[in-house]
């Protein structure tokens, strides 16, 4: 009878240990990510709670303190109706980030192909393609791009002009092509313009669309070769399938990149206007724009999300 009566209270004991060994493993983690926890309320959460309340203050400096004073909506419509650049300046960002986003997306989804292919060098191609993601600081992308007056390294010109393309606008001007479309070659050469930031901006991508292309199961290309299949059909068939739940995540990621690059308009100019010490019209400037761009990446995922082909449908 007392072996009987103890084995309940040995199981009990048994049940106790485990769930304190389950609470320490619990108790681990929350140790483990504890210093992240605290850096993001500390240098994240507390000071986004000052931008949303300083958007709506007026914001003046005096010494050793800032002083606010809350007044509404007002720094929102100064922002949107008074400010002779703003809206100027979301206008063109929207307009760049939407015909520079496609061209990305189809830039990297082509490199990536390419680059999964067996050839040699393969290793230094990739590692030359993903450069940009490792050196992508504003200078560097400021001097090769030409902006060298923001970096005060005025005499280094001649090292940018090996990025200049602007041959293309008198290219296309000797060819007579202005005189067909000019709506088309102003698109052409500011695609031109442009091309080495579309490569620089591409590293990322790339990197993701290779994950996806290596995660294609051999069986397919080996049922696709029995049926005869040509490249052009496996591409279309197989491949574009298989990565397009990717195309999802480097939209999104490609737009979110575009908006806060530090180096667009929009960007400089809540910059600007910090830098002036005008924190309250600062803040307001900086949530609208975090509004566009949340309704931006909501309303491309929403469409976008339409299209995509999941493997478990």
């Amino acid at each position: 009878m007392s072996g009987k009566a103890g084995a309940p209270a040995e199981k009990k004991e048994k049940k106790h240990r485990l769930i304190s060994y389950e609470r320490r493993k619990s108790l681990y983690g929350y140790g483990f990510i504890s210093l992240w926890l605290v850096g993001t309320v500390i240098f994240f959460l507390i000071p986004l709670g000052k931008s949303l309340w300083y958007s709506f203050c007026d914001v003046s400096v005096e010494p050793g303190a800032l002083r606010t004073k809350y007044i509404g909506m007002k720094n929102y419509f100064s922002v949107l109706s008074e400010d002779p650049y703003y809206t100027d300046y979301l206008l063109d960002t929207l307009l760049e980030t939407l015909w520079k986003t496609p061209l990305i997306l189809i830039f990297s989804l082509f490199i990536a192909v390419i680059l999964n292919q067996k050839f040699r060098g393969r290793a230094l191609a990739r590692a030359v393609f993903f450069l940009p993601v490792i050196i992508a600081t504003g200078p560097v992308y400021r001097i090769i791009s030409g902006d060298m007056e923001s970096t005060g390294n005025s005499g280094a010109e001649q090292f940018s002009t090996m990025f200049s393309t602007n041959m293309v606008g008198d290219l296309l001007s000797f060819l007579g092509v202005y005189e067909i479309s000019q709506s088309m070659t102003e698109f052409i050469i500011a695609v031109a313009d442009n091309i080495f930031g579309i490569v620089w901006s591409s590293g990322i991508q790339i990197l993701l669309f290779l994950a996806a292309l290596q995660n294609i199961p051999s069986s397919a290309r080996e049922a696709a070769q029995l049926e005869g299949a040509t490249a052009w059909e496996y591409f279309w068939k197989i491949t574009f399938p298989y990565v397009t739940p990717f195309i999802l995540a480097n939209l999104i990621f490609t737009v979110i990149d575009s908006f806060t690059n530090p180096m667009n308009s929009v960007m400089n100019r809540i910059v600007a206007m910090k830098n002036q010490w005008e924190f309250g019209g600062a803040s307001a400037m900086a949530w609208v724009y975090f509004l566009i761009v949340l309704a931006a990446v909501g309303i491309i995922s929403a469409i976008v999300n339409k299209f995509i082909y999941y493997e478990n449908d």
